[in-house]
């Protein structure tokens, strides 16, 4: 094989790599419309207002697969040492062996990048088993007595 055949070589191996990676970005403006159907599809959930959400819905990450977005979470910056991380919401059409995987990466990004922003405490509130085990997989405490959401709109 000359040199020039194996670089195109080494590169489509690249270029597949690339693309079977999980990958997390920021939040975009063009991802709410996704958000809100994904949140319109999950049994017992609304969306929240946009102007709830940080940064007005775009204040986040999102982790996703060949341009597919998988799962999506929210920080809230606050002025003391720690940060809210809320609002997980996922693809409720992507059942690849990997979703398990991305949920996982959502919250390790989420924490390195609260981390990096010079933040020392992360809270998040959960209500699905799931996701709650899965923090208590990743070292998150997780308390017995279950609390509930308080919010008053003005």
């Amino acid at each position: 094989m000359n040199e020039s055949k194996l670089l195109q070589e080494i590169e489509n191996l690249d270029k597949t790599i690339i693309t079977n990676k999980l990958s997390t970005r920021n939040l975009r403006e063009n991802d709410w419309k996704t958000l809100v159907a994904w949140w319109d599809t999950w049994p017992d959930w609304s969306p929240p207002a946009r102007g709830f959400l940080p940064e007005n819905g775009t204040g986040g990450l999102m982790v996703e697969k060949d341009n597919t977005p998988i799962v999506a979470g929210f920080i809230y910056e606050t002025n003391s040492d720690g940060v809210l991380f809320e609002w997980i919401v996922s693809n409720p059409d992507y059942r690849e062996k990997d979703r398990q995987e991305a949920i996982e990466k959502l919250i390790n990004d989420a924490e390195s990048k609260i981390k990096e922003m010079g933040y020392k405490h992360i809270f998040s509130i959960g209500r699905t088993k799931r996701l709650i085990d899965t923090h208590k997989k990743l070292g998150w405490f997780v308390d017995d007595k279950p609390s509930h959401e308080i919010i008053k709109n003005l």
